[in-house]
């Protein structure tokens, strides 16, 4: 394969978070006691190490690709039993009548490739230009179990939800959203997503979001030598919903309820630790008033 034909290298920054979750999601794969298998995991980590490992490659791609491996080794246990939750979700979803699935943040995995739904499913995946380049090229012979949409666009931005609404998205239908991206980004930015959230979403709607404890993804960078550099493009301002996150979705219309990983977790026969401060809030969308 020569350098034009390498997948585009671009994968910096927080993408780079995708293809380590796909490093885990592959040697979970391998696994004989696996929580879930996805096949086409072991292709993104084969073409980002040629991308990293190439002799064409910029001489610091070889260490950022070390760093990448170290942690995925540090994340593992957790975010293996988080796939399994995820993709538990999505089917609970389907089969409770959101049948229209919504990945802020699709990264790499491929739920619409790899799940067996219990009836049909509309799924939209929203994600960076940049990621989709790398992505779709790798999944040209897969065959979709579901309707699927992708949608390039970058989340930080005002026109996402036009870009969600182009491509077939309906606001009256009950939507199950999955945020992988919104959190991630600052404050202001991340309330705004989530008000776009609350303007798509017909009663009966639900958006997960995660809350960190102490183990926040900063405490789990500066574990690993380097990973902390490979997010050095993101200003250090606070990110997400803030500490009243969900007091103050309540205020936009809806309900809201808090597990803790630990607890979603122990249905896994996997020790992620005792961590009751992490977990994730589930919003349910409320009727409008009369």
């Amino acid at each position: 394969m020569n350098g034009s034909q390498l997948p585009p290298t671009t994968l910096t920054g927080p993408p780079l978070t995708a293809v380590g979750v796909a490093v885990i999601r592959a040697r979970e794969t391998r696994r004989h006691d696996r929580l879930y298998a996805d096949p086409y995991a072991d292709r993104f980590v084969a073409a980002a190490q040629r991308a990293h490992l190439d002799p064409a490659a910029p001489a610091e791609a070889a260490e950022t690709w070390n760093t990448v491996l170290r942690l995925a080794e540090v994340m593992y246990e957790t975010r293996t039993v988080g796939v399994r939750l995820l993709d538990d979700g999505l089917l609970d979803a389907a089969a409770c009548g959101r049948p229209q699935i919504v990945l802020l943040g699709a990264g790499l995995d491929t739920h619409a490739f790899r799940l067996t739904w219990p009836g049909p499913v509309r799924l939209f995946e929203i994600d960076l230009p940049q990621l989709f380049a790398f992505k779709e090229p790798l999944l040209r012979d897969a065959v979709a179990t579901c309707e699927r949409h992708v949608i390039a666009a970058d989340l930080g931005a005002e026109d996402w939800p036009e870009a969600l609404l182009a491509n077939g998205f309906d606001p009256a239908v009950p939507t199950h959203w999955v945020d992988h991206a919104l959190m991630t980004l600052p404050t202001s930015t991340a309330r705004a997503g989530v008000e776009a959230v609350t303007r798509l979403s017909a009663p009966g709607s639900q958006y997960g979001f995660p809350v960190m404890g102490s183990e926040s993804i900063n405490t789990t960078l500066n574990t690993v030598d380097g990973a902390a550099a490979l997010y050095r493009s993101m200003p250090n301002v606070d990110r997400g919903l803030g500490a009243d996150g969900r007091q103050w979705i309540e205020t936009l219309g809806w309900s809201t309820s808090f597990n803790s990983f630990a607890e979603l977790a122990a249905r896994c026969p996997r020790d992620v630790g005792s961590d009751t401060g992490s977990g994730t809030v589930t919003a349910t969308r409320l009727e409008a008033p009369s």
